[in-house]
């Protein structure tokens, strides 16, 4: 069994990656835990990603066997403090979290050093918060919310922007804050009744990977390492 470590920014994207990809990628010969980094205090929000890959050579340097990948949302990433946040900021919709993670690639290969493998690092970045995921499956989203009434709402959300990963970015409009704006009551975090890994589990990783394809094509990549490690990269 290969381990991998998912470096996230938030308690909501921990108890995601442990109640529903760990599960999940555990069944494919893919052993996962979560690391809550590159938060300075609960509402600090994210750090640099000078700071943040500190975090992550640490991890890299304890095990070298070990996978890291992160978990992040492209919505309120600190760009002027990001590698490749000024090409991310000119990009079209895919080409922003491309020009982040290929310049994540980079720099933490640089740092790691000439004998570092680059295929135990996965970049990942969210479009445009983790939140968009939960648009792949609007009816189950109103179910849990226990809001049926809604579920049309959501759809017609969804259907605005024709995929789940481009619901946009700004401070009122992200998929998060559109849920809110629905429901109030939607509640993040790592509680038994947070919201998030709950829809998510019921919504169920086939559905989730074929209407989330950035999102799909990460896992594609992480369950390869079940099969072949990182030489499946």
């Amino acid at each position: 069994m290969n381990r991998l470590v998912l470096v996230v920014e938030g308690q909501t994207e921990q108890a995601v990656v442990e109640r529903v990809l760990a599960p999940f990628l555990g069944e494919r010969g893919v052993f996962v835990t979560a690391a809550l980094v590159g938060r300075s205090g609960h509402k600090g929000g994210i750090r640099s990603f000078s700071e943040i890959c500190n975090d992550i050579q640490r991890l890299l340097r304890q095990d070298a066997q070990l996978v890291v990948s992160t978990f992040f949302d492209y919505y309120g990433l600190p760009l002027a403090k990001w590698p490749g946040g000024e090409d991310a900021r000119q990009a079209l919709f895919d080409g922003k979290a491309r020009a982040l993670e290929s310049a994540m690639q980079s720099e933490v290969v640089f740092r790691m050093g000439a004998s570092f493998n680059p295929r135990r690092f996965i970049p990942y970045i969210q479009m445009y918060e983790m939140e968009a995921l939960l648009f792949a499956d609007p009816d189950t989203m109103a179910q849990v919310f226990d809001r049926l009434d809604l579920a049309e709402k959501f759809q017609n959300i969804l259907d605005r922007f024709g995929d789940c990963e481009k619901i946009n970015d700004s401070f009122t409009s992200a998929p998060s804050k559109r849920i809110l704006q629905l429901y109030p009551a939607y509640r993040k975090g790592r509680a038994l009744n947070a919201h998030a890994p709950i829809i998510l589990s019921r919504i169920g990783m086939e559905r989730l990977c074929r209407m989330c394809g950035r999102f799909g094509a990460w896992i594609d990549a992480l369950e390869a390492l079940g099969r072949k490690g990182t030489e499946a990269l």
